[in-house]
């Protein structure tokens, strides 16, 4: 969705509830929750081993990052009022889809290959999908299901139904309450509601936070409470990964362009970005390309929309992303080592549109086609490291095969290491370059001109540890 700049946010006092935290504790703990278990590895330094320790993810995380694909749902209020971003004073009269169907979304992302879905819970005008009881404006307030509605619990249920995961967006800026600038009595109400949505509805996968700050109704600016924020999802939900600018869990990835960064480290310095919506010198290239020497695990996701828009509006119904378009978004996201957040906004009637559907479908079929029959399966392999960094894997495919796309993969769940790497492919004794990259991750996807070759090899440049061996797989023209 297109961001808000948070303004800096001031320490603030924390409540009762809550264990007393500052924003630097915070994320000290943050940290070494997250690097827990580390990888020791040794690299030889003028002469001597010098021993590191590396992050790895969670189990969690690493579940996460397997998925690869998830869907966004933005819908509410501005589904109705074509806008993007609602100014609180929409009548909560407007919210009356006529055919809801939250299974339909949730087989939708099946037929898409997403395994789960993250709704917008509510978004900047304050308005709640959910019949909450801090605020009147809400779904409790519409005619849809004579006011006795509730979108979240159709979303989870049917996220359930479908084995889909359940996530959820609670926009921080609300446009309408009036408690808002009001820092300590909008964190309170803030809390209740992220409390309502975490106790009530069952398992949720992913909280998904930005740091959306503007003016309320009353002109005034929030400081929010983000330690005490972190530490009740934490607190109710603590299988759920958070999303924000600054993790803690998994980080934005610096656009909503659907492209990683190239190179794109899943390790973080937790002290560049240190609150979601924080600006200044290094946050830019932190997001985007992570840091090699960073202390915390914190993967890229990558958020973009299957249209224009971030709601449905009907003026872009000829404007859906074509199959080819989405294809590319997998290569520049999941074949950049990171994961695919791809919002599909519900119409007005409270379905996906079936061009939407269509293309999602199409997306899947492209993608099995694609990546259906790996050449190198039963190829030989030979691993040798040829230096404290460096290493290649030779493979003979036994006769010459065309090939266009190569996919590496590092064993995460031991860290990552790899800082350059190419790949070349021959018929005969004389090497050529099929292409070079920087880092690799859970994947990194190489395209290139259908070639015959009867022999492949990656060869490890460089590495921040002694490298391990590593997956390839060989696919042949698209």
């Amino acid at each position: 969705m297109a961001r808000k700049i948070a303004a800096p946010n001031a320490p603030s006092k924390l409540q009762p509830a809550c264990p007393s935290m500052n924003r630097r504790s915070f994320l000290q703990i943050s940290a070494t929750s997250l690097a827990t278990p580390l990888a020791a590895c040794a690299l030889r330094r003028g002469g001597q081993s010098t021993f590191i320790t590396r992050p790895r993810p969670s189990p969690a995380q690493l579940d996460w990052q397997r998925d690869e694909l998830a869907l966004f749902l933005h819908f509410g209020v501005n589904t109705y009022t074509d806008r993007e971003w609602g100014d609180g004073h929409e009548s909560p009269s407007i919210f009356d889809p006529s055919r809801l169907d939250a299974r339909q979304w949730a087989r939708a992302a099946r037929s898409a290959g997403a395994r789960a879905l993250i709704l917008t819970a509510k978004h900047h005008d304050g308005f709640c999908l959910w019949p909450t009881r801090t605020t009147e404006h809400s779904v409790a307030k519409s005619p849809w299901r004579s006011g006795q509605g509730d979108v979240v619990r159709e979303f989870v249920n049917a996220c359930h139904a479908e084995d889909i995961k359940a996530g959820l967006y609670l926009s921080p800026w609300d446009r309408n309450n009036p408690s808002y600038g009001d820092s300590a009595r909008y964190n309170d109400l803030y809390c209740d509601q992220l409390s309502e949505l975490l106790t009530q509805y069952g398992t949720i996968s992913e909280v998904w936070f930005d740091g959306a700050n503007g003016e309320g109704p009353n002109g005034r600016r929030q400081i929010y409470d983000w330690p005490r924020v972190f530490s009740l999802v934490r607190r109710l939900q603590p299988s759920a990964l958070m999303f924000s600018d600054a993790g803690p869990d998994v980080r934005w990835c610096g656009n909503e362009n659907g492209v990683a960064g190239d190179p794109n480290w899943s390790t973080m310095d937790p002290t560049i970005v240190t609150y979601p919506g924080a600006d200044g010198p290094g946050v830019s290239d932190a997001l985007l390309h992570g840091d090699p020497d960073g202390t915390v695990w914190r993967p890229a996701e990558v958020d973009v929309s299957i249209r224009p828009g971030w709601f449905n509006h009907e003026a872009e119904d000829s404007r859906v992303r074509s199959v080819d378009s989405l294809v590319n978004l997998y290569f520049s996201s999941v074949g950049r080592n990171g994961k695919l957040l791809l919002n599909v906004p519900p119409t007005k009637s409270g379905w996906l549109h079936t061009v939407d559907v269509a293309r999602l479908t199409g997306f899947r079929e492209r993608l099995n086609a694609m990546f259906a029959h790996d050449l190198a399966a039963t190829a030989r392999r030979a691993w040798r490291v040829t230096g404290p960094r460096s290493a290649e894997l030779e493979i003979d495919l036994g006769t010459p095969t065309p090939v266009s796309i190569v996919r590496l993969k590092e064993e995460i769940a031991r860290g990552q290491s790899v800082t350059k790497y190419a790949v070349y492919g021959t018929t005969d004794d004389a090497w050529r370059v099929l292409s070079r990259g920087t880092t690799i991750g859970y994947t990194k996807l190489d395209r290139f001109t259908p070639s015959p070759v009867r022999r492949i090899k990656v060869a490890i440049d460089d590495a921040i540890a002694a490298p391990e061996p590593i997956t390839v797989g060989l696919y042949g023209a698209e």
